[in-house]
């Protein structure tokens, strides 16, 4: 009990937010959030690596959201704020880590909110080619800027609609293409492709290499811990948005490389750009190049929307631990943190910087640099609640991650393995040339931020409505 009332100190921080998320919204929202260019482009990377088996790296990253998903359950049904896996840190491990998570993670998403506008720019010059890039990617982040101003409401309702169209377009791709490999008798298409070549063309060091894809690309699925801080029920909706949300990301990201490869050699779908759009051009569909352009469209705005909304709350979060200006932790009448979302959009900048500067390498050199502060977080995430555990008898907890402690290892070594790994890869060189300098820089500002910090009273971190 005292131990609880320690954390409700912490919880009380960041009193103010709108409870008024459902369920379903929570798991379209990490849907949303992990089923974007991660999938749809960044797949090609992983089969570059990788070839047929690639599908073992994604059930490898599967395996790792999976534990890593149970974990922030347990954690977060015993405690769900919006400060989430940061608040956690801080409170098991210490405020140095809660610290150093916050930033790592805050600043992994602003890229990655980078990567999503700079996607948004390029699809649209599909249709309207001779149109600037950076006309696209400034409209349309005014767009989900303004979606994420109006309030937790209106921001759920619009990516539960973005999600659907992105599900309804993966199970359309994988109907078609099951019934085409059962239905199609065509000796072209079949299983053959995943061995022809062999089915680790580049051993198992391309497969493990592959993992680090993956991992990028099921980033995001943590967002459902940190949206039960605006949650109606927040321990319901956490216990059914974790079953729902791993059950549907295993089986979009699982089932539809393993159809794109049996209709496609791996390595057509590595040298020609996005699997998907090979096969819907293979298979002869009507306006293909259309009709993945704009699924893709959809599929970048809302993993941006979502994002933006994740980095957010953990700008706001560290405001109010006294770990940012205190701005960023307040509040307007909506419930909104307006400050935090004018700060979080600053990879929207560096991203028009990146395209112009490197337009055919933007893409790679942000998801190479946002890989770390992911894996970094993910990691921890399984270090807080090893040490979670050693505080909570287990018959105390609503939710429970099986095989404890030797999963929770399990988790951390593997993360602690794909960090060390980057280095050796093509792609990801520097993540821990950007990551080790900057977690070090990190460490530095909080020990000089220690000896002046003050803390405002959080009776002004709200600001009043006009009237």
């Amino acid at each position: 009990m005292k131990q609880a009332a320690r954390f409700e100190e912490i919880a009380r921080r960041q009193q103010g937010l709108k409870q008024q998320l459902s369920a379903g919204q929570m798991s379209m929202l990490a849907i949303g959030g992990a089923i974007g260019t991660g999938l749809f482009l960044g797949s090609s990377y992983a089969i570059q690596m990788a070839g047929p088996s690639v599908l073992l790296s994604y059930f490898v990253g599967g395996v790792i959201a999976l534990l890593l998903m149970g974990a922030l359950a347990e954690m977060t049904c015993q405690h769900p704020t919006s400060g989430s896996f940061g608040d956690y840190a801080e409170f098991y491990l210490g405020p140095m880590w809660g610290f150093l998570i916050r930033y790592a993670y805050w600043s992994c998403i602003v890229l990655a909110v980078g990567t999503e506008i700079t996607a948004v720019g390029m699809y649209m010059q599909y249709w309207f080619p001779d149109s600037p890039l950076v006309m696209w990617m400034l409209l349309f982040s005014a767009l989900i800027v303004g979606i994420n101003v109006l309030g937790i409401g209106i921001f759920g309702h619009v990516e539960y609609a973005l999600s659907a169209v992105k599900i309804i377009a993966i199970v359309a791709f994988i109907l078609l293409a099951g019934a085409i490999l059962l239905f199609g008798h065509n000796p072209q298409f079949g299983l053959h492709h995943y061995t022809d070549d062999g089915f680790m063309p580049f051993g198992l060091r391309g497969m493990w290499f592959a993992v680090i894809v993956s991992i990028f690309s099921y980033m995001s699925i943590e967002m459902i811990a940190v949206a039960a801080g605006e949650a109606k029920e927040p321990v319901k909706a956490v216990r059914q948005a974790f079953r729902g949300t791993l059950i549907r990301l295993c089986l979009f990201y699982f089932l539809s490389i393993a159809l794109m490869l049996a209709i496609v050699p791996w390595q057509h779908s590595a040298d020609r750009g996005s699997p998907f759009l090979i096969v819907m051009q293979l298979i002869k569909l009507p306006f293909a190049s259309g009709i993945f352009n704009f699924i893709v469209l959809i599929a970048a705005l809302s993993a941006m929307n979502s994002q933006l909304y994740i980095t957010t709350r953990m700008l706001f979060s560290l405001a109010r631990a006294g770990q940012a200006p205190q701005r960023f932790g307040r509040l307007n009448k909506r419930g909104v943190p307006l400050n935090a979302i004018a700060l979080s959009s600053l990879g929207i900048f560096v991203s028009v910087i990146l395209s112009v500067v490197w337009p055919h390498s933007a893409f790679v050199v942000m998801m190479s640099i946002a890989v770390y502060g992911a894996c970094f977080t993910w990691m921890m995430i399984f270090i807080t609640h090893l040490r979670f555990r050693r505080h909570h008898q287990p018959d105390q907890l609503t939710f429970r991650l099986w095989g404890y402690p030797w999963t929770p290892w399990l988790g951390a070594g593997l993360m602690l393995a794909i960090l060390l790994s980057t280095p050796f890869t093509g792609f990801f060189r520097l993540t821990l040339a950007f990551g080790i300098p900057f977690t070090l820089l990190l460490m530095l500002a909080w020990g000089v931020r220690r000896r002046w910090q003050t803390r405002q009273p959080l009776s002004e971190m709200v600001e009043k409505a006009p009237g």
